[in-house]
């Protein structure tokens, strides 16, 4: 297990960030959904401690999780004076799980009924169920963190869990972050004591297929019971580590980052084509996608809609960027990172990442990536991106009663 720390004397409080390097792309397309399942039974019960949250609480500690399809990331927070209550319920987790049939009962019941209240309950929430099998053809990104199927997770037995855990729950596929009031010494002498007797276990080599390029239009209408219609179209980028990664994400901010970014100003202040809209990568590992979503203003057609956005697509695609807008961007995307690492915690969960994809020193070196980022090379990854044949859109309607007509 790797280990990275950062004290912070200015807190009296200890953040301990562990991230697995397994998500929803490691899941076998007929058991999808159990990287999110695992975030939940992690705080079920473990060899020696069956209650997790208790010892924490009367610590004064609090904790949460998330996952999405690369990773699953635990974290808490405890006082300085009870750290080792941390790597004690840490490292027993890791160690092993209950495993009994009443917490995988308990759990499965709590992740379906996340399920339906996320995903088929409230408006739009299948989308990523619609928008992503539409982008994907081969690739594991094509189903959602939570899950592709509710059955998946209905029909997860206690074998098929011990396998899931003992294939990636390991010290040797994980990172641990300690951030706060402890010293170097003290993060490594609590790590040796409590996760040194963890022993490795056999992590599968990572062999996921790769998408192969798009090379034409993909389109999917739907109709729901949703109170406006909903456009949403992708695009295929790069992946984390690919050094245009840097490009994309600031076209996205050009796109949408506040009350100037083109979309916001030109689709719906300006003609009110749009009654909010947004743009985004996925940020993911693996070769991702540039997302835009929008609901169309009262009278205008999803066509409309549509070809109004391929216009400011185009746009970038035409002509380069001029340099105050692109130094506009890249200064809010510096401030965001500065005071996004003040908190201890964050300062966790970032060096824990960083860790995990090469090394925790890269931290540092985030802002000059983007400052990096030239006029040319937005252009270049605009006319790579904004084709047509690399895009998939999804018309998201409200279903018309027999009174509309």
């Amino acid at each position: 297990m790797r280990l990275v720390h950062c004290e912070d004397t200015s807190t009296q409080m200890v953040a301990l960030n562990i991230v697995y390097d397994v998500g929803a792309r490691d899941e076998h397309p007929e058991h999808t959904g159990f990287a999110h399942l695992f975030e939940h039974l992690m705080f079920g019960g473990s060899l020696h401690i069956p209650d997790y949250d208790t010892p924490l609480q009367l610590a004064g500690g609090e904790n949460n999780a998330w996952t999405n399809n690369d990773i699953t990331n635990y974290y808490l927070t405890v006082p300085k004076a009870n750290v080792e209550i941390g790597f004690w319920l840490e490292s027993d987790r890791m160690l092993s799980l209950e495993f009994s049939e009443h917490s995988l009962e308990v759990q499965r019941g709590v992740v379906m009924e996340e399920f339906k209240q996320r995903c088929l309950n409230q408006p739009y929430g299948d989308v990523g169920h619609l928008l992503r099998p539409l982008a994907y053809q081969v690739h594991p990104y094509r189903w959602p963190t939570i899950g592709k199927d509710l059955s998946h997770i209905a029909q997860a037995t206690l074998a098929d869990v011990k396998d899931f855990f003992y294939r990636f729950y390991a010290p040797n596929n994980a990172v641990l972050a300690v951030t706060g009031n402890i010293s170097w010494e003290e993060a490594m002498r609590l790590t040796e004591k409590w996760f040194a007797p963890i022993p490795r276990r056999d992590v599968p080599e990572r062999r996921l297929p790769q998408e192969p390029v798009q090379t034409e239009e993909r389109r999917l209408t739907v109709e729901r019971n949703v109170p406006l219609d909903a456009l949403f179209m992708a695009y295929h980028i790069c992946g984390r580590d690919d050094a245009d990664y840097y490009a994309f994400d600031i076209l996205s901010d050009i796109l949408s980052n506040g009350r100037s970014s083109r979309l916001n100003q030109h689709l719906v202040q300006e003609r009110k084509l749009f009654s909010g809209i947004d743009a985004y990568i996925s940020g993911s590992r693996d070769a991702g996608l540039l997302q835009v979503s929008g609901k169309p203003a009262a009278g205008v057609s999803l066509e409309e809609a549509e070809a109004a956005v391929r216009e400011e697509l185009e746009a970038l695609v035409q002509s380069p960027i001029e340099a105050p807008e692109l130094e506009k961007v890249k200064n809010k995307f510096e401030s965001t990172q500065i005071f996004g690492n003040i908190n201890y915690l964050n300062v966790a969960t970032n060096l824990a990442w960083f860790e995990l994809i090469g090394q925790a020193e890269d931290i540092d070196k985030e802002v000059g990536h983007y400052r990096a980022v030239t006029a040319e090379q937005l252009h270049a990854v605009a006319r790579q991106a904004f084709r047509e044949e690399n895009s998939s859109v999804l018309y998201y309607k409200k279903a018309r009663t027999s009174d509309e007509g």
